[in-house]
């Protein structure tokens, strides 16, 4: 491939904002982590537009702050926190705020996750990342959803959304915690929708292909052109492309759908 794009698609994000109904998700008070840019913001987004009320989370505090100022001055309920994804104290406390800012929570998209974590094979690969990788991305979905448990429970339709990849499903080569820890998200999904079920807390995972976001920029061209070459609908995946999958999670059209996975990849991997 001659170029590849490494930021959303902003054309093709408008047009789903546009077909969104405004009352799909009305009146849902939803926490979303990572969203400060890329997919999370792009959930963030959909979410707004579809009715419901957000606070979007992130380590890059101050890029969030100015994301949800800009929704707000759209005409949209987005507040922003600081969550560091790696403490179990600031998941805690972020938990607690959004819950306070909200007035409870329907819903938490749990997307934050270290993604660059590739390139190197199983011997390359050091102790350092891999721990890094699993606290945020395994442990960090578990504390995540544990913190928002009890507001989600007293929801009565509480939503979690959890982000996989459908690098799990394939066996990507060269990428081995991020992949690893994705599969742990899926059996945590599982698990999670059995323990928390009794409280109507529907758990459900989305897994993307590979996708023009900022946090695949490093990911080189010739992975892009197996992903092309691969996929039914062949074309470059935009952020856009995930967000009905997690729209439909979190709404009321789902409520009996629980602990499933949903590989949204153009048909990279039928799972």
């Amino acid at each position: 491939m001659s170029e590849i794009k490494s930021t959303p698609d902003a054309q093709s994000l408008q047009a789903l904002l546009a077909e969104l109904p405004a009352n799909l998700l009305a009146g849902r008070r939803v926490l979303v982590t990572g969203a400060a840019r890329g997919l999370g913001l792009a959930f963030g987004k959909c979410i707004a537009k579809a009715g419901g009320r957000v606070v979007i989370a992130d380590i890059l505090a101050d890029l969030a702050q100015s994301e949800a100022a800009a929704l707000r001055d759209a005409g949209f309920d987005v507040q922003a926190l600081a969550i560091d994804l790696s403490s179990p104290e600031s998941i805690e406390a972020g938990a607690a705020e959004a819950s306070r800012l909200l007035g409870g929570l329907d819903g938490l998209v749990n997307n934050a996750a270290i993604t660059n974590s590739g390139g190197r094979d199983v011997h390359e690969l050091d102790v350092a990342t891999w721990d890094r990788v699993m606290n945020v991305n395994v442990r960090g979905t578990w504390l995540m959803s544990r913190a928002c448990h009890r507001a989600l429970a007293d929801s009565g339709r509480g939503a979690i959304v959890n982000l996989a990849s459908d690098t799990a499903l394939w066996g990507a080569p060269k990428l081995l915690a991020y992949a690893s820890s994705k599969g742990a998200v899926v059996s945590l999904t599982r698990s999670l929708s059995r323990e928390l079920g009794g409280d109507n807390i529907t758990v459900n995972a989305v897994a993307p292909g590979l996708t023009l976001v900022e946090a695949t920029e490093y990911v080189p061209a010739a992975r892009h052109q197996f992903y092309m070459d691969g996929r039914a609908i062949q074309r470059e995946q935009q952020a856009a492309d995930v967000c009905g999958a997690v729209l439909f999670a979190l709404s009321g059209l789902s409520r009996f759908v629980t602990g499933q996975l949903l590989a949204v990849n153009g048909g990279f991997v039928m799972h």
